[in-house]
């Protein structure tokens, strides 16, 4: 119960406080059917519907360089 709480709160912070505390607008997000890392940048197709879920281990980036070291790769749309 305590667990399913946590990541409720973790849930809304990273959707509700991302870019404005952070200063940073890339999202990368985790695939749900592949489990890949993908990046969205600013003006891609689904960068405003991506929504970013701490716990899953998703999370913001401040330039494409930063997303493409931790491993991650650019959306292709």
């Amino acid at each position: 119960m305590i667990a399913a709480a946590i990541a409720i709160l973790a849930s809304l912070i990273a959707v509700k406080a991302g870019p404005p505390l952070v200063g940073c607008n890339i999202k990368g997000n985790i695939s749900y059917n592949t489990g890949e890392r993908i990046y969205h940048v600013p003006g891609q197709q689904y960068h405003n519907e991506t929504r970013i879920s701490l716990w899953k281990g998703e999370r913001w980036f401040c330039s494409e360089q930063e997303a493409r070291k931790a491993g991650w790769r650019k959306s292709r749309l």
